[in-house]
């Protein structure tokens, strides 16, 4: 066994090429085993195999910098770089799923969303130039999806521009992101070929011309000029090129040999160059190959022999959206739906098969995607862009100024919403309750059960003035939630017998924390306390009823999967404040920090967001109130 040998990239310099090819092959088995037993991006991985490994032969990490976009196709260089146990890969205390500084020296981006390398790249190969450092090198992998974003552009638009700053960017061309890349960039790609014939034929034809005389420069200069029609006639010729970056391929991305060559080209040369490689993703695993969806680009737990899930998957928030959205596909010609490279992982492939003239995949974009939704809601249909949370963070200026300022009837349905646990920090849904606080006339849904998610989908896609926000958890729907009563839009889950004349706490429960709410009212009645739960439905703006409702408490705690500052909780208290209402209010959330990978409940409890936790600081609180309530006026409790 060779891969138990590698503690380090520079291990790799003694290997043949034979013994290169089998540790490919160990590579590829130990990726299978492991994956299969944690979950993870197993297709991704077994695609960038020779890649990684020609990658760390010719670089010499960490001195060269070795990025990856995005960092889910990284785990052969962990394995390449003394990270061999896979045991508890994505899981508390284990590998992350992503480049972790915190792990190794060889790893530097953390951030997994993806289109961002090459700006990392650009401003890496500054701060060598800057700082005069020769013999540092930067190589950037980016998936031919990635390069659908527009930040991969503007990056591009700048490294072209210094014609003398090296800089390597590997193009991973796998013809996928999640599922196959769309667009003119990926048609574009394909009939991408090697130029090297025409600098072959140029350098012939100088050395040539110069040794005749008198018109022998001037005619090199004008065939020189000409460069753009004789490349043209000699090998075709990309975009690349035509940005002043030099290009080398494609090459076979599953030939070690190949690679290590054009990266040692690349290299040598004193400017930015692109290195085209051609892998196939899934590579040597017939359960992916065979996965036309995408390739096996994330899985669960599954049976390494057949690649079949081990448990079948109960109800997800996911797939309720999904057949909802086909049902009012069927009812209304104008709904149409927008994807940002993920149609399987949002949900939208079954509205996609039911309507393919009513989808659009903008690729990895999801400024555009907002922007394009604007344009399809002035143009008179109702688009419905399905994206995760935390990637609606990169279209906020398009929501505020192009949805909500042209009162845009749009629907955002944001999946893994809240804390999501796996994939770590950058993928937990933490930050859309709060940014979208800020947009005027934007009204945003939090549903506690399937149920509501079907209706409050419904009442989004109703409104044709207005962004509307539907968002939900990651995994699997929990029990219907059913009210038992209804005060102005919001519905009351909980209510103190009718001889309690004035409650002890408000509980206003976000979301798909209605089952933990109604546990912590469970709790607090056991102490003597009562309390009354109500879901606004709609979080945004505040229901006109809630105040009046919170004056007849003698506290209010709001309980939210986001981040505390600035999102449920502070709504509600500006809207008291707004109303006079001066009682106590506590607000439970999530902590404004970057949360490490672990289980979606190991990390709930980590943060205090659980029943007891918060029944006990409750209790805290009203016992305190109880103290000095006819005494003094109550202050509010942060």
């Amino acid at each position: 066994m060779l891969l138990p040998r590698i503690k380090g990239p520079r291990d790799l310099d003694r290997l043949s090429q034979e013994e290169l090819d089998q540790l490919a092959a160990e590579i590829r088995s130990f990726l299978v085993d492991a994956v299969s037993k944690t979950g993870g991006h197993l297709g991704p991985n077994l695609g960038v195999v020779e890649l990684t490994i020609a990658l760390h032969r010719v670089f010499e990490s960490p001195k060269d910098k070795v990025l990856f976009d995005t960092g889910h196709q990284a785990y052969v260089h962990k394995l390449l770089t003394g990270r061999q146990d896979f045991g508890n890969l994505r899981s508390k205390g284990g590998l992350s799923g992503y480049p972790s500084r915190a792990e190794s020296d060889h790893d530097v981006i953390e951030n997994s969303h993806a289109s961002t390398v090459l700006g990392w790249a650009d401003g890496l190969a500054k701060a060598n130039e800057v700082l005069g450092r020769e013999d540092h090198h930067v190589a950037a992998v980016i998936g031919d999806g990635a390069l659908t974003g527009g930040m991969a552009w503007e990056a591009l638009n700048n490294i072209a521009a210094a014609k003398d700053r090296p800089l390597v960017i590997v193009v991973n061309d796998n013809e996928r992101s999640y599922g196959p890349t769309i667009g003119g960039l990926a048609n574009h790609l394909a009939t991408l070929r090697t130029t090297d014939g025409y600098e072959r034929f140029l350098a012939r034809g100088k050395e040539l011309l110069e040794r005749t005389p008198v018109v022998g420069k001037p005619l090199f200069e004008t065939l020189h000029g000409a460069k753009k029609g004789l490349k043209d006639f000699i090998a075709p010729q990309g975009m690349f090129e035509d940005l002043g970056l030099k290009y080398i391929g494609p090459i076979d991305g599953h030939d070690i040999e190949a690679l290590e060559s054009a990266l040692q080209r690349a290299k040598r040369f004193s400017g930015p160059v692109i290195v085209h490689c051609l892998t196939q993703k899934g590579r040597g695993y017939t359960p992916a190959l065979e996965h036309e969806a995408d390739r096996f680009h994330a899985v669960g737990v599954i049976h390494p022999d057949t690649g079949l899930p081990v448990k079948t998957a109960a109800a997800s928030w996911t797939s309720v959206f999904a057949d909802e959205m086909v049902k009012i596909g069927h009812e209304r010609e104008d709904i149409v739906g927008i994807t940002a490279a993920m149609l399987h992982p949002v949900g939208l492939n079954k509205f996609a098969e039911a309507f393919p003239d009513r989808i659009y995949d903008v690729g990895i974009a999801e400024q555009h995607g907002a922007t394009s939704a604007a344009g399809l809601a002035t143009g008179g249909v109702h688009p419905v862009f399905a994206v995760y949370a935390t990637f609606l963070n990169r279209a906020f200026d398009q929501v505020l100024m192009d949805v909500a300022l042209h009162k845009c009837g749009v629907t955002f349905v944001l999946d893994r919403a809240g804390v999501t646990g796996d994939d770590g920090a950058s993928h937990n849904g933490m930050w859309d309750m709060s940014i979208l606080q800020v947009v005027p006339g934007l009204r945003l849904a939090a549903p506690r059960d399937a149920e509501q998610l079907r209706a409050q989908l419904r009442e989004a896609v109703a409104v044709k003035d207005a962004p509307t926000v539907v968002r939900f958890s990651k995994g699997v729907v929990g029990p219907a939630v059913p009210a038992v009563g209804r005060i102005g839009g919001m519905d009351v889950l909980r209510a103190p017998g009718a001889e309690v004349t004035r409650p002890d706490v408000l509980l206003v429960s976000v979301g798909a924390l209605a089952p933990m709410c109604l546990e912590i009212a469970d709790l607090l009645d056991k102490q003597g306390i009562s309390t009354t739960v109500v879901d606004p439905r709609w979080v945004k703006p505040v229901d006109e009823a809630l105040a009046p409702l919170a004056d007849r408490h003698r506290v209010v705690v709001t309980v939210e999967d986001n981040g505390r500052a600035g999102g449920v909780g502070s709504a509600v208290s500006q809207a008291l404040r707004d109303a006079g209402v001066d009682v106590p209010l506590r607000d439970f959330g999530i902590p404004q920090r970057f949360l490490d990978h672990a289980l979606r409940k190991e990390i709930m409890a980590e943060i205090g967001l659980t029943a007891p936790d918060i029944a006990r600081q409750v209790t805290g609180l009203v016992a305190k109130l109880d103290g000095r309530y006819d005494s003094e006026p109550a202050a509010t409790v942060d």
